[in-house]
């Protein structure tokens, strides 16, 4: 019996070993010859698509794609332009990788792929611990997926601000954009999150669309409280950063939120159930205000004609599935001292971006909070409390409350442009703050959106000229330092030794160094310098803290240490500058050689 070829087994088997080839052998399979091109039919191309591809840019309209007929999309094309975008994903990534010249654009150029991008950076993302550049391919790839995500927040709080019908889930899981990295909860998981909550309250209550409005709004508060979803266990931690997001709400064990948060989530899955229920922009504490539909009273019985709207009820899905007394609210507004002609404006449904901004300035209590613990626990003794532990990151966080702060604006209670812009000015410092030290690759970003609101005012050139000198810093080939010279030659340590701080105890890795100090004369004596014993005229060196902090340090107080592992903080840091750690010579090692070849 003579050998038997692929050529010789059946269609039908051939379409199964099909299935399991990667795709470019599949591609290569169909050049043989036209019996083996007419095997792969649409549907294998498709099943690729659903199989190595998680998320789309919402321009591809995938949803609608995979639900029609499978002959009426050119799959094979499609999953040629999704292999493109990895093409160019990877190749760009590499780049960045190569060198630290002209990062802001090649950023850009993978944000400008769209979400599409978003699965090839998340491979990178998850790359084998034994990668050579494990650290800095993570870094980076994580650090281009936060720009796209912020990128994509941005845009739907400039779409707000210009008016445009923006949802209330998209428009406060932008904050969880910022804060994303490789979790669960962006735009689309947040909206399929909630119409499976919404789905599931149908499931059991069967009888949900023939109930009353009032019945609906107390059994989906039931609901949402019974399953844990709506609510905080420990009301110690009301002020915790993670309170904050829709999609941590729904996506975290916990599922712990804070009123408004709470109020969001019950809105958004009432909408979906036929309730019409919104946010009530109460001052303290945000409540549901639930409307019956045109013609009906709460009770879901006819009004006669021409008789006045039916009352509203109020919710607060936050604290209890009873039903909230207007007369208790109003009894509430006058102790605080609330005027009469506020109770309707204060007791209506609130807009959008007004939620977004309540919900900014939470966080921005929150990330405040945050600081002052960590301070607290740092006299404490406990040094090595760190910010990168909290959950989720700080600065990134408090970096998107102040993009809705700008973006949206004016809070309530401001009258006009004028007012706006005095409160924009505020937020201004520390967004550009932000941007220099821990973004610099949104210059895009400020460049498309915050710059435009400042002109006109002093800001304007300010703005422009910090985002110039950002991007030329970047675009500048670093100044080479070699050691094969008498000038550098009593440079005592170098990029990727870890060390202990002698007077401060921390623990941080050297960047960079210069020969002698080289920070002017202000930072000198503010730092004290002419004090240290080997005053200015000894080595300094540039410094990554593990509380992700940069200093600029004198030699005589570094201590070199050679742990088996740095701090796990450090590690996580440490792709920014090294490709790896070195667990033999016990040290980091350098990405930056085209500014220090020698070490």
């Amino acid at each position: 019996m003579g050998s038997i070829t692929i050529s010789d087994l059946p269609n039908e088997v051939i379409q199964q070993i099909l299935l399991y080839l990667p795709p470019l052998s599949i591609a290569s399979f169909q050049q043989v010859s036209r019996r083996f091109n007419t095997l792969v039919e649409p549907l294998l191309w498709k099943h690729k698509c659903q199989t190595i591809y998680k998320y789309w840019s919402p321009q591809r309209h995938i949803r609608e794609k995979y639900l029609a007929n499978v002959n009426s999309n050119d799959w094979q094309s499609i999953f040629a332009q999704r292999h493109n975008v990895d093409r160019i994903t990877t190749a760009t990534l590499d780049s960045i990788l190569e060198s630290q010249t002209g990062r802001i654009d090649k950023f850009q150029r993978i944000v400008d792929c769209g979400y599409d991008a978003k699965d090839c950076l998340l491979r990178h993302m998850k790359c084998d611990d034994d990668a050579e550049d494990v650290l800095a391919r993570r870094y980076y790839a994580d650090a281009v997926l936060g720009c796209l995500h912020r990128t994509m927040a941005i845009k739907e709080w400039a779409d707000l601000a210009d008016r445009a019908d923006v949802s209330l889930e998209r428009a406060l899981a932008a904050f969880d954009m910022f804060v994303l990295h490789d979790r669960e909860g962006d735009f689309d998981e947040i909206s399929a999150s909630l119409d499976d909550i919404a789905q599931k309250v149908s499931v059991e209550y069967p009888d949900f669309a023939e109930r009353s409005p009032r019945q609906k709004a107390i059994t989906l508060a039931l609901y949402l409280r019974s399953h844990n979803l709506t609510g905080l266990q420990d009301q110690l931690k009301y002020h915790d950063l993670q309170n904050n997001f829709i999609g941590i709400a729904l996506y975290d064990n916990e599922h712990p939120s804070l009123p408004l948060t709470s109020t969001a989530i019950y809105c958004c899955i009432a909408k979906r159930l036929g309730l019409n229920a919104r946010p009530c922009g109460f001052p303290f504490h945000v409540y549901t205000i639930v409307n019956p539909p045109h013609g009906f009273d709460l009770d879901g019985s006819w009004l006669p004609v021409g008789a006045k709207p039916a009352r509203a009820m109020y919710m607060d899905p936050f604290r209890s599935v009873d039903e909230t007394l207007p007369t208790d609210l109003i009894a509430q507004l006058r102790q605080i001292g609330a005027t009469s002609t506020s109770h309707t404006h204060v007791m209506g449904p609130a807009p959008t971006p007004e939620m977004v901004l309540r919900s900014s300035r939470n966080i921005l209590t929150s990330v405040q909070d945050a600081h002052r613990n960590a301070m607290v626990a740092r006299n404490g003794g406990n040094d090595r409390e760190s910010q990168n532990n909290l959950f989720p990151d700080l600065e990134s966080a408090f970096y998107g409350a102040l993009w809705a702060c700008l973006l949206l604006g004016i809070s309530p209670g401001g009258d006009g442009p004028v007012v706006a812009m005095v409160q924009r000015r505020n937020f201004l410092p520390h967004i550009v703050e932000q941007f220099e030290t821990h973004f610099p690759t949104d210059a895009s970003l400020i460049e498309r959106y915050i710059v435009p609101l400042f002109q006109n005012f002093g800001e304007y050139a300010q703005l422009r000229d910090a985002v110039r000198v950002m991007r030329a810093g970047d675009s500048m080939p670093k100044q080479v330092k070699t050691r094969n010279n008498n000038h550098s030659k009593d440079v005592r340590y170098s990029v990727g030794q870890v060390f202990q701080h002698k007077r401060y105890s921390y623990v941080a890795v050297i960047t960079g160094w210069d020969v002698e100090c080289s920070a002017g004369p202000h930072w000198e004596a503010q730092m004290r310098v002419h004090e240290l014993p080997r005053g200015r005229n000894q080595s300094f060196y540039h410094v990554l803290v593990e509380d992700k902090g940069v200093r600029y340090v004198a030699e005589e107080n570094i201590e070199i240490i050679t742990p088996e592992l740095p701090p796990h903080d450090l590690i996580a840091l440490a792709g920014r500058h090294f490709k790896r750690w070195d667990k033999e010579a016990r040290r980091f090692v350098s990405n930056i050689r085209d500014e220090y070849p020698d070490d």
